[in-house]
């Protein structure tokens, strides 16, 4: 933020342990040198970090996804829709209120999976106004996502959220009304920074 100029503009892919959703941070100097920011939910955003450890926090390995495919797991019948993928700004909140989820984009249904606890959801509409809901593993991936869309739309179903840059470094993420809050996590520092 030092290096903007009044009136300058940084923008950032700002993703969390499995960036399935990512967000595009607005960082802007106003002309009176304050600084303001907001973090937006976007369909794309770049993905850094796929080499070997990168690429599994990007994609579910052919193997985990076959397991989520054919297991039985547990299956419940719920009237709750899966949120529409069009939601971006609630698909953005989960990926910071409950990292680690990574979205199988690719499956006719909803598929997403917990590698690092092999916790997994399929979600399958069965009927009008009901879905069949497959888990298995520690994580409730339903729950999760259940309890940030009803937050998300107590907030207002924002698509945006803004960044507080707190002076003690501490950077947080809050809807509009701010009934939807979080606080950013740092990136981890790379060896040899000093900072």
């Amino acid at each position: 933020m030092e290096q903007l100029a009044p009136g300058g503009r940084a923008l950032m892919t700002l993703g969390t342990s499995s960036p399935s959703w990512p967000g595009l941070a607005v960082i802007e100097r106003l002309p009176d040198g304050s600084v303001e920011a907001e973090l937006r939910a976007v369909e794309f955003g770049h993905r850094a970090g796929t080499g070997a450890a990168g690429f599994d926090r990007l994609f579910l390995s052919a193997r985990f996804r076959t397991t989520i495919a054919t297991a039985a797991g547990r299956t419940q019948r719920s009237r709750l829709a899966p949120p529409e993928d069009t939601a971006r700004g609630m698909w953005l909140a989960l990926d910071h209120l409950h990292p680690g989820l990574v979205r199988h984009f690719g499956a006719e249904n909803l598929t997403i999976g917990a590698p690092a606890c092999k916790s997994w959801l399929r979600v399958k509409e069965a009927g009008t106004g009901r879905w069949d809901v497959t888990t298995d593993g520690p994580r409730d991936i339903w729950a999760e996502i259940q309890d940030v869309a009803a937050r998300w739309r107590a907030a207002g179903e924002p698509t945006a959220y803004r960044i507080h840059l707190g002076a003690d470094g501490i950077q947080r993420a809050a809807s509009p009304n701010d009934a939807l809050t979080w606080q950013l996590t740092p990136a981890p520092r790379e060896t040899g920074d000093t900072r």
